[in-house]
């Protein structure tokens, strides 16, 4: 069963070893990625089973992240602040 992380900003979760029951062992960053809406899933580049699954951020997690000293999310704050400056949201 896939590992489930539901805060992206947690620390560890890239570089912790991944086991599958194949065999195989590594990091997030040695598997096969697959980018949705929510989340990103991390599946084992040798057999394909699903081993992380990834939630994205909230804005307001991304906030929250920043504020704490988190510097990814201060790095996704600035790029979120300045495409929210260049593309406002339409007003309801």
């Amino acid at each position: 069963m896939a590992e489930v992380v539901p805060d992206y900003f947690s620390p560890g979760w890239r570089e912790r070893v991944l086991a599958c029951p194949c065999g195989w062992q590594g990091d997030s960053r040695a598997t096969a990625m697959e980018l949705h809406e929510q989340v990103t899933d991390y599946a084992c580049p040798g057999c394909g089973n699903l081993l992380l699954i990834v939630s994205h951020p909230s804005l307001d997690q991304v906030r929250t992240a920043a504020a704490g000293g988190h510097a990814e999310a201060r790095e996704h704050l600035a790029i979120v602040e300045e495409t929210l400056a260049r593309f406002p949201p339409a007003a309801d």
